[in-house]
């Protein structure tokens, strides 16, 4: 797919804070524009999430990542949704904690809302990028989606949700957020 490169009226709209919400559920049934696919170097599919969106998506889905000539940890890039409820999937790479530079998933969580962002789109929804086996501890997972959050000045795009898959990854990303 195209990013789309219309960058004039973009850079001259105000700049607006993002709505953020924090769901406990399966990110395949969330309803959004852009769903983010917590990928591995290929981008063909693998365990946790990523095989959870490929297996929801559907074969076209890994043809299309066929194309892509894989991903860098901390860079995004994105394909059609096919099966899944929304239009598109960004799939970004997370670092292997311990192993790679931390600061690396905030560029994943960056790069994902900018190109959400450039094309237009209006609500993403991510997993918690590198916490299952590249073993991120959720609570630093947390910490670091909430600075990135509160310090991403948005123009079009207007709603995050946090997606966690189990109900302690759910609360550790509540009690950061300060939700009750």
């Amino acid at each position: 797919m195209r990013v789309k490169d219309e960058f004039s009226d973009w850079m001259h709209k105000p700049k607006t804070s993002l709505k953020v919400s924090i769901i406990n559920g399966d990110i395949t049934k969330v309803k959004a524009d852009v769903i983010v696919n917590a990928a591995n170097h290929s981008l063909l599919g693998g365990g946790g999430v990523d095989g959870v969106i490929h297996r929801a998506a559907g074969p076209q889905l890994l043809k299309e990542c066929k194309e892509l000539n894989g991903c860098e940890t901390g860079e995004a890039k994105m394909t059609k949704a096919y099966n899944l409820n929304a239009k598109i999937i960004i799939h970004t790479v997370g670092p292997i904690y311990e192993k790679d530079d931390i600061n690396l998933l905030k560029k994943c969580y960056v790069n994902s809302l900018r190109i959400a962002e450039i094309n237009l789109y209006k609500t993403i929804a991510f997993p918690a990028i590198s916490t299952g086996v590249y073993g991120v501890p959720i609570e630093e997972s947390a910490k670091i989606v909430k600075e990135v959050l509160d310090s991403y000045k948005t123009i079009d795009l207007m709603e995050v949700i946090l997606v966690l898959f189990s109900k302690s990854d759910f609360e550790a990303y509540k009690k950061e957020f300060g939700v009750k």
